[in-house]
């Protein structure tokens, strides 16, 4: 089955067409869409694929697993676009389009934060009151959750060893980054929550923060909500500390001679490091130890310095990484050390090939 996937970003947009080994045969992408949905039919119109797989965000708290969308479908998406405000009318947008120009073929919604919803009610649930959860979708869902099941699940070919025998962390790394305790193939926690703003520090979003500081910035320095929320989503994370959100800058210039190097970076880079080894800590404790640690996305792929850094700073707790392999490495492969104690591995962001595969599936 050949299967046309439709990445919907907050504003970008990517086309791949996988066939049945996952070898993309075709591909188009946008790094800027307004949502057109002619930007589909004019990129996509002529590939020949047999249905179509598309990334939605947010599932809510209904949409735990692939589904192939109807009207019903649709509306319970849309109906969560308040907890994904940027993203969820993309995806509907991406939707809208296909079913116009195929609507020979079925188009199925693949979430992100399905693959959280194994987690047990100790890691989903917020400590606040009960009628508050009772009335409102109150619950951490995590997203990347396509990623992190990807992931894992290669991490543990390369281990040679099933996932469903394995503790992993795998380690999302982008402009947007989340951890995700993977236990026996099943995610049991993770970083982001509620919305994509909780957990660690990202580009231009600040991670977790006090919620006291969200009240006293409203009620004691007078800011609006909106303006807090623009903040803390555009002006914060990487950004915020060095002055350019693109890590690979903050590590190029933190990494300098010492009388060349720029403090701010040095502070951008040390707090990067410093969030991602406490939630890192987190996601192995709530496992009781850890087999392999997995990077991936744009940042974990391509930057040796954060995963030497990361890494290092666990030797103690048995993590041994080979240096020459880090710096070396591209696409899948392993870093750590042939007697390490813990795997550290490299893996490739493929969303796409989850995507598709959660589609024929479900139409098999």
């Amino acid at each position: 089955m050949r299967v046309l996937v439709v990445n919907a970003g907050s504003s970008s947009l990517k086309l791949s067409v996988l066939d049945e080994s996952d070898e993309v045969v075709e591909q188009h992408d946008l790094e800027q869409w307004d949502g057109a949905a002619q930007d589909i039919a004019g990129a996509a119109g002529d590939w020949s694929c047999d249905a179509i797989g598309h990334r939605v965000v947010h599932g809510g708290p209904h949409l735990t697993q692939p589904v192939v969308v109807d009207e019903s479908v649709r509306d319970q998406i849309a109906a969560v676009t308040p907890l994904a405000p940027l993203h969820q009318p993309r995806a509907l947008a991406g939707i809208d389009a296909t079913r116009t120009a195929w609507p020979h073929l079925r188009s199925v919604a693949c979430f992100d934060t399905a693959f959280h919803a194994t987690m047990p009610e100790a890691s989903a649930t917020y400590a606040v009151p009960a009628d508050w959860r009772d009335r409102w979708p109150i619950r951490r869902y995590g997203f990347h959750g396509l990623s992190h099941r990807y992931a894992s699940r290669r991490a543990a070919e390369l281990m040679g060893r099933p996932v469903d025998r394995l503790r992993l962390v795998t380690c999302h790394l982008g402009a947007g980054a989340s951890l995700c305790a993977v236990k026996d193939g099943r995610s049991i926690d993770t970083t982001m929550g509620f919305t994509p703003l909780e957990g660690l520090v990202m580009a231009t979003r600040s991670g977790t923060i006090d919620p006291g500081l969200v009240l006293w910035l409203v009620r004691e320095a007078g800011l609006s909500p909106a303006r807090v929320n623009d903040a803390l989503e555009h002006e914060s994370g990487v950004l915020a500390l060095a002055g350019t959100a693109k890590l690979e800058e903050v590590t190029d210039r933190a990494v300098l001679p010492s009388a060349e190097c720029h403090d701010r970076a040095v502070l951008a880079l040390d707090v990067y490091v410093h969030r991602l080894l406490r939630e890192l800590g987190a996601m192995v404790a709530v496992m009781g130890g850890v087999d392999g640690i997995v990077f991936t996305g744009g940042v974990g792929e391509h930057s040796a310095v954060v995963r030497s850094r990361a890494m290092n700073a666990l030797a103690q707790f048995g993590v041994a990484l080979d240096e020459g392999r880090n710096d070396r490495a591209q696409g899948d492969c392993l870093v750590s050390t042939a007697d390490s104690k813990v795997t550290v591995l490299v893996v490739e962001s493929r969303e796409d090939i989850e995507i598709a595969r959660q589609v024929r599936g479900i139409l098999s």
